[in-house]
């Protein structure tokens, strides 16, 4: 007799991605990515919630209130029975009367403004030079290799902390700094990645037939780098988010009464101790954004690449 048919789901595997179609096989790798959905999820909850700060926030950020100073979050009321807390300030509202909530709402527009305009400014700066440098190689490659070595000798916060104290320190500031401070992951990662690409063959085959060095860039080598460019991208975002918080933290960042998440873990310091979820929950916003862009990223180049990892 004999043996009954068994499924094997490895050979039958390619057999069904090539049915399927590659928008398919795209759709099914990003909703079989876990820890992408988790990261769109939660990072797009957040950029929601700074788009719509103005409709969803509950009091102004900015309105400040003595007789209302230092309210407890509502679990204070269940747990504690505290007169203080109530729904009025769901979670409480800070030294100068300020309701928490809306404050935490309107720091996630100050996060993502920041780390999107760094990361534009930085990638732009980091991949020109990178690109130019991998593709074109001798000199020009010197150049930029140089650059990244002067770039990497300067800490990138104590040069924040310096320029910034110099010439004052605003919203349009910090992204400005951390801009101009941040392209030298993407110049070192851009480099090499070029410099692998350019030797290939649909590279050799565009100089065959007399395709421009800008369309050899462009056309050819951008398309096939975007993994290694988007990975970076979110590191960078991420890092920008990071640094302006800890700018803001030892008061060189965005300044008062903008509700940054920095800035909130400033002012609390002094109630850590007494009212430690002044503290808490800036930093869980913080922790919550950094890892949904890190997610983002890393969930983006493995549903993308060319290997077509799950």
């Amino acid at each position: 007799m004999a043996a009954p048919a068994t499924f094997d789901a490895g050979r039958l595997a390619p057999e069904r991605a090539l049915a399927l179609g590659p928008v398919a096989l795209l759709r099914r790798r990003i909703f079989g990515h876990r820890s992408l959905m988790l990261g769109i999820v939660v990072l797009g909850l957040m950029l929601a919630m700074g788009l719509l700060a103005y409709f969803i926030a509950p009091h102004d950020p900015y309105a400040q209130s003595l007789a209302s100073r230092r309210f407890p979050p509502i679990w204070h009321a269940w747990i504690w029975d505290d007169p203080k807390a109530g729904w009025n300030n769901v979670l409480g509202t800070d030294k100068v009367g300020r309701d928490y909530l809306s404050r935490l709402i309107y720091g996630a527009r100050i996060s993502l403004l920041i780390g999107f305009a760094t990361m534009v400014i930085s990638g732009l700066i980091g991949t020109t030079l990178g690109v130019l440098a991998g593709y074109f190689g001798g000199r020009v490659d010197m150049v930029v290799t140089f650059l990244v070595t002067t770039r990497l000798s300067m800490p990138v916060v104590l040069v924040a902390l310096a320029v910034v104290a110099l010439f004052g320190s605003s919203l349009e500031m910090v992204i400005l700094v951390l801009g101009f401070l941040l392209w030298d992951r993407f110049a070192v990662v851009m480099r090499s990645v070029t410099m692998q690409a350019r030797d290939l063959d649909y590279v050799t085959a565009a100089r065959a037939i007399g395709c421009s060095t800008p369309y050899i860039i462009v056309r050819e080598i951008m398309p096939n780098i975007v993994n290694s460019l988007v990975v970076v991208a979110t590191v960078e975002m991420a890092n920008a988010i990071l640094l302006e918080a800890a700018l803001s933290f030892l008061g060189l960042g965005v300044q008062p009464p903008l509700p940054s998440w920095g800035l909130m873990l400033s002012e609390a310091k002094e109630d850590m101790f007494f009212s430690p979820w002044m503290i808490t929950l800036p930093g869980i916003c913080l922790f919550m954004l950094v890892l949904s862009i890190n997610l983002l990223g890393d969930g983006v180049r493995d549903v993308t690449a060319p290997e077509g990892r799950n």
